[in-house]
């Protein structure tokens, strides 16, 4: 499915959706994920990697939204994979979706009896992911962070809720307002789906919390919905033939494990990446602005509003097509492991 609006690029003196980051400066970035239900966590993880090796971003830090300890040692074995074994990683506690999914076990995985993917971080010494929300933010200027959320909202509604503390004499609405520049979340759906209105996983697995983030957060979020990431299915090939310049790849790897190839999965949680890494290339489009409002069951509806703080990306055909590429290559790309 390949979408054809004529919008606006990112590059259109219309789009505003943040301030302007100066054009040399890493962009600094908080990953929220629900990692483990779905492997383009997994490849958004990586494209993040991908990007702080080329001086284009610099991740501060992984909050995780699925209930499930292993979630925790495999976030650390991809982030000691790219040379980056110190990046926090805080978890949800009695949050949804427990359970190890199709590839987190590949942090226990052995061969020779060596850990293949090593790391050195469990769950029970994993920091809860609001005070890690708390932590990072207060330590950061202000207006200088962007929130790419790519699982459900549970922890961002969480940080909403929560009081002034050791950490910061902030609530952490107002804390989030001044420091965060922009929300990036792939979450809800803002075209027909086979014709249909389509409930987004994302949104569904926690809905009062999807209601709180979108009627409360404090600074602008542009939403990346299901149908954009459905256009960008990544190449099947390039799991099959980029990764060979290491033996093994955890990118590749979990790929195959979710569902051994071919198979095209697509990129929803790459494109919130993207979205904020690059957001003058031209690789998506906007909506107007206005407001996303989530429904009782899960559905999001997009009400334009000049004076709104919201707006979701667009992609036509040669964006959708060049965006795969980029996916493909940036993902498998060979790495010199570091900072």
């Amino acid at each position: 499915m390949l979408l054809a609006l004529a919008t606006p690029s990112w590059s259109s003196p219309s789009v505003a959706a943040a301030p302007a980051a100066p054009p040399s400066a890493p962009v600094d970035i908080i990953f929220d994920t629900d990692i483990g239900n779905d492997v383009d966590d997994v490849l958004a993880l990586g494209l993040i990697h991908a990007l702080e090796s080329r001086g284009e971003c610099r991740l501060l830090a992984v909050t995780i939204t699925k209930d499930e300890p292993l979630a925790v040692a495999f976030t650390d074995a991809v982030n000691t994979f790219y040379g980056r074994p110190d990046i926090p990683i805080g978890i949800v506690r009695g949050g949804p979706t427990p359970g190890p999914g199709k590839f987190l076990r590949l942090a226990e995985a052995r061969e020779n009896g060596a850990p293949v993917y090593p790391h050195d971080l469990d769950a029970a010494r994993a920091p809860d992911a609001v005070r890690l929300l708390r932590e990072t933010l207060a330590g950061r200027p202000d207006g200088s962070v962007e929130i790419v959320q790519v699982g459900f909202s549970t922890n961002l509604a969480r940080l909403l809720d929560s009081p002034p503390d050791d950490v910061s004499p902030l609530s952490g609405r107002d804390l989030a307002k001044a420091k965060v520049r922009r929300l990036s979340v792939m979450a809800g759906a803002f075209a027909p789906i086979d014709g249909k209105r389509h409930l987004e996983y994302n949104v569904v697995i926690d809905v009062p919390a999807a209601k709180k983030v979108a009627a409360e957060w404090p600074t602008p979020i542009v939403w990346s919905g299901f149908e954009i990431g459905l256009a960008m299915p990544y190449p099947a090939v390039s799991i099959e033939r980029d990764y060979r310049w290491v033996a093994r790849h955890p990118l590749a790897d979990s790929y195959i494990a979710h569902e051994p190839p071919p198979h095209a999965r697509p990129t929803w949680d790459l494109t919130s990446v993207l979205a904020v890494v690059r957001p003058d290339r031209g690789s998506f489009g906007l909506s107007a602005p206005g407001r996303v409002v989530v429904e009782d069951d899960g559905g999001t509806r997009f009400e334009p509003d000049p004076a709104g703080t919201h707006r979701h990306l667009t992609a036509d055909a040669m964006q959708a097509a060049r965006c795969v590429e980029l996916f493909a290559s940036l993902c498998s790309e060979p790495i010199a492991r570091g900072r």
